[in-house]
């Protein structure tokens, strides 16, 4: 967003899926700095031409005014989000707007900084700290890379020394690893994706897509701890976490594991009807009637 503003743009263009956690943060940041949005979200084929809702994400992508712009998955994967991105880029430009792209997910050589900076903090936290605390792991989710790779080079770089375990809510490890290097390379990081984390897929039967083993699993997460994940990105990477401490206790066995919840927890909004059978049901409460006959003048505040 400093970017945004110090090159002039006056609005902000950039993807996700319907249920963007980046997207609707991106609009409200851009929000606060009375930037535009456009929005660029992918849905199901044949539902480009239907009202999304107001579920999630969404209400709050439309209560800020985002201008959103719905394409299929189908169109989306055949032509790239890049060149979708391009299309509204040129559009606005001839209507005279001064648009600033982001990439899907923030994932870029400027993006990652972010998470570099991110480490950074953890660092001094630590050192506020008694000072004997000391990770081996960074457990993070990975969509489109930006998070991992300044993770995993802050760590790298800094005094954190710790191996990031990225787990995979999409593309296949391999993939990423590439993605990932390129965006390592873009900034001459001088090292290789593959020695500074390791990525396992935890997409599980698919991107978005919640089985009622991994919903149940939020659930009694947040019953226990009072943590609340998303269905997409910190959930299925716990899940995949937690389902790999079980099967392979061996990699984990006595290493000190930092988790990192990168939010969106609006996302669960879109799972309603799958989380209904796995709630307690609200009851009524039981008032006697001789209290209901008594004389009396209630408050309620």
């Amino acid at each position: 967003m400093a970017d945004a503003l110090a090159q002039g743009a006056d609005c902000i263009i950039t993807f996700g899926s319907i249920q963007s956690n980046h997207c609707c943060t991106t609009a409200v940041a851009a929000k606060h700095l009375s930037l535009d949005s456009y929005l660029i979200l992918c849905t199901s084929k044949g539902l480009e031409d239907q009202d999304p809702g107001l579920t999630g994400n969404l209400l709050v992508d439309r209560l800020v005014g985002a201008h959103i712009q719905l394409v299929s998955e189908e169109v989306a994967i055949h032509i790239g989000s890049a060149t979708l991105i391009n299309i509204l880029k040129e559009k606005l430009e001839k209507e005279g707007r001064r648009p600033y792209v982001i990439p899907a997910g923030g994932s870029n050589s400027l993006g990652i900084w972010g998470y570099i900076e991110a480490t950074r903090e953890i660092e001094q936290q630590l050192q506020n700290g008694n000072g004997r605390v000391k990770f081996d792991d960074i457990v993070v989710p990975c969509g489109s890379g930006g998070t991992a790779a300044g993770l995993a080079l802050g760590s790298w770089l800094g005094t954190l020394k710790a191996k990031v375990r990225a787990f995979s809510i999409y593309e296949d490890p391999d993939y990423l690893y590439d993605i990932i290097q390129d965006l390592l390379d873009e900034i001459n990081a001088g090292v290789n994706s593959r020695d500074v984390m390791n990525i396992q897929n935890a997409k599980g039967v698919g991107y978005a897509i919640s089985t009622s083993e991994e919903l149940n699993f939020y659930k009694e997460i947040a019953a226990t701890t009072g943590v609340i994940f998303d269905p997409v990105y910190s959930g299925k990477a716990a899940y995949g976490m937690v389902k790999d401490m079980a099967e392979n206790p061996k990699n984990w066995e006595g290493r000190k594991v930092l988790f990192i919840h990168t939010g969106g927890f609006l996302g669960l909004f879109d799972r309603v009807d799958q989380l209904v059978p796995l709630v307690k049901k609200c009851t009524r409460m039981d008032v006697q009637e001789s209290v209901l006959q008594k004389d009396g003048i209630g408050k309620i505040f």
